[in-house]
Parts: structure tokens; C-alpha cells; sequence
């Protein structure tokens, strides 16, 4: 582990760099139609219907992965405007999407509806800038930034990457990750051991459970770490480990850590319990 606090310069640089991520975090959940304004997700009927919060008639005619598609059919009384154009959806529209796909595909008010392809299913999500969660939002709960969670780690690389199967928080969507290595640290005297997934420019995230889960801390949380240095070496700062969309909605489908993404000690850092 880290001690930081043997340089107080370089502690007070991280955590005012941890302030401004803060910040940025913050607004980026505050955007309109954002996560904070989910209020519902509904699996599309084989037949035309209504939808809660919505009106028009709406159906899918199959799973998306064999070319199933999802059918609108609305008048000019259902109020409804396509996103992209702003014209008026009046008529019977269709629209395809591969699994796991989104697309913003109408509007009414102040609510988007979010079409999706959700575990070989077509669901519409409903984004209501209006929704108390997003009206009432200021800032997520966290834990006071500690220079003692900034921890090195160890990437090791897979030969290849691995396709894992995982759970989600809706427990009707499977899904899977791309594993591409582990990243080994040392907490509480315990070296710990976790599936890293690829992000942009070589970083890597670390889904991962802990002892304040359900207690302090939502059911599971991530962290981001650099591109690896050139012998493998990382830098973890569980300061800026932030929650899922599923820690503020019930209406998210965000994906759980692999089997084994554990860590026994608790890490009081980043994103508390967010309700």
C-alpha cells in the first residue's frame, strides 16, 4: 500500500485532482435524461399496447438477435416527437437494434423513451427529467478522501481475453464481459486478486464487492486504473471507485463484477449508498 501520507504536497495535488473528478462526476449524472431520471423499464408485448407512463401502442415482433424488430404505432393526440428530428410520430414506425443497444428514440414532455435491447428482449425505459430522484439530486454521498486507498497493484494479461459470463441487476438480463487479466494488490495484509475489463486507451476496470456493500455502499462498485506502466505496475485510488446506475434506480441493467471480484476488508472510499 501507498502511505501518501509521507508527502503532504502530493496528497493535497490527489485529492484536489479527487475534487475537481467530483465535480465532473456530479454533473455528469445531473444531465438531462440522464441516469438520475429513470422511471420505469417494460418489456415491449408481442401484440400492440399501452405502456405506463406512455402513451401510443407498443410491441416487438421477436428477440433482436434474429432480427426482431420494435413497432411504434401513434397518432397526433399521443403527443409524441421523434429525438433526433423533433418531428411528430404519427403513423407506425419500426426500429432494430442489436442486444444490448439503446436508442433514444421519442419524446413526450419532459420524458425520452429509451428503446433497448435487453437480453435477446426489446424494453423501453422511460427518462423523466421531472422525476423526484433527478429534481431532488445534488451531489452522491462519498467517503472522505483517504491518501491510505491509493493502492499499486499488479496487472497480469491474459494470452487472450476471456469471455466471462456475469449477472446484472435486473435478474431477467444474463450478460457477459471481456476479461483481459487480473490485477493483484495488497489491503488489510491480504493480497487480493481481480478480473480486470478493457477500457480506452489500454485503462482497465475493476468491477468489484466489498465488505461495506450493503451497509455503507451499494451491492457492488468500480474503479478505473491508467494504461499499466510497461512492467505491469497500476495505481488504484478507490477514492474515485463510483457506483453503477443501479445504486440510484431500480430500472437499470448494469453489469455485476465476475465470481471472485471480492474484497474480504472493507474500502471506505468513493461512492457511499446513494439511497
Amino acid at each position: 500500500m501507498l502511505n501518501s501520507r509521507e508527502n503532504p504536497s502530493e496528497d493535497a495535488r490527489k485529492r484536489d485532482s479527487w475534487l475537481r473528478f467530483r465535480d465532473n462526476r456530479n454533473r455528469a449524472l445531473a444531465v438531462e435524461h440522464g441516469w438520475l431520471t429513470l422511471t420505469s423499464l417494460q418489456w415491449l408485448p408481442a401484440e400492440p399496447a399501452p405502456l405506463e407512463h406512455l402513451t401510443g401502442l407498443w410491441s416487438a415482433n421477436g428477440p433482436a438477435s434474429v432480427g426482431g424488430h420494435a413497432t411504434l404505432t401513434a397518432t397526433a393526440d399521443d403527443d409524441l416527437y421523434f429525438m433526433e428530428t423533433g418531428e411528430p410520430a404519427v403513423g407506425t414506425f419500426t426500429a432494430t437494434l442489436g442486444n444490448e443497444e439503446s436508442l433514444f428514440w421519442v419524446r413526450r414532455g419532459s420524458i425520452a423513451v429509451e428503446l433497448a435491447a435487453r437480453g435477446d428482449r426489446y424494453a423501453v425505459r422511460t427518462r423523466d427529467n421531472d422525476s423526484p430522484v433527478h429534481a431532488d439530486f445534488e451531489a452522491v454521498p462519498v467517503f472522505d478522501y483517504n491518501p491510505d486507498l491509493v493502492v499499486a497493484g499488479m496487472f497480469e494479461e491474459y494470452d487472450q481475453p476471456q469471455i466471462l459470463p456475469i449477472g446484472t441487476s435486473n435478474p431477467d438480463v444474463p450478460g457477459a464481459i471481456t476479461a483481459v487479466g487480473t490485477v493483484s494488490f495488497e489491503l488489510d495484509g491480504t493480497v487480493h486478486r481481480l478480473v480486470a475489463e478493457p477500457e480506452k486507451l489500454g485503462a482497465l476496470s475493476l468491477n468489484f464487492h466489498d465488505a461495506t456493500n450493503g451497509d455503507t455502499t451499494a451491492g457492488w462498485r468500480s474503479v478505473a486504473t491508467r494504461r499499466p506502466g510497461p512492467d505491469g505496475s497500476v495505481l488504484i485510488d478507490f477514492n474515485r471507485a463510483t457506483n453503477f446506475p443501479s445504486a440510484f434506480t431500480d430500472f437499470g441493467t448494469c453489469p455485476m463484477p465476475v465470481d471472485g471480484n471480492v474484497i474480504a476488508a472493507p474500502v471506505e472510499a468513493g461512492e457511499r449508498r446513494a439511497r
